[in-house]
């Protein structure tokens, strides 16, 4: 597999963010992942916000997370992101969170879509027609397999 371009974080890891058992809810890995995904659209110079001002969306479609090993508080944790796929209609993001140490926490992948709303109902529209050079900027920086 060759690399690609791969973005990086740092996850502020809080009290408020354990469970019952002293580890991360696993409710917060969606919202590190966002950070994530936020981090490599910046890092190559495009925003969401100006899509939205534009009337279109980009909803999560899908979501896998596999948990390999627990963060605690006072860890330290990284979310690494990078495109795995891009169809024109879809992306699919790939992430590892890693800890302090570099060992591997959780990988995950979401499958995102773009939408703009017509008539109070959203509609798929394709990314690579939409967004062209943003298209094409993925295809340029992601993971080759």
């Amino acid at each position: 597999m060759e690399q690609g371009y791969v973005a990086e974080k740092e996850i502020q890891i809080m009290y408020a963010d354990t469970d019952m058992m002293g580890v991360i809810y696993h409710g917060n890995y969606a919202k590190w992942l966002e950070l994530g995904r936020m981090q490599l659209i910046e890092d190559i110079g495009y925003d969401y916000v100006a899509m939205e001002r534009a009337g279109y969306y980009a909803p999560v479609y899908n979501l896998n997370v596999t948990y390999k090993k627990a963060l605690k508080y006072g860890d330290r944790a990284f979310v690494r992101t990078w495109i795995e796929e891009n169809s024109g209609i879809k992306t699919v993001y790939g992430y590892e969170i890693v800890n302090g140490s570099g060992e591997v926490c959780t990988e995950a992948t979401t499958t995102l879509i773009v939408v703009k709303k017509v008539d109070d109902e959203f509609k798929t529209v394709a990314f690579k027609k939409t967004f062209p050079e943003w298209f094409q900027k993925y295809e340029q920086i992601k993971i080759k397999k």
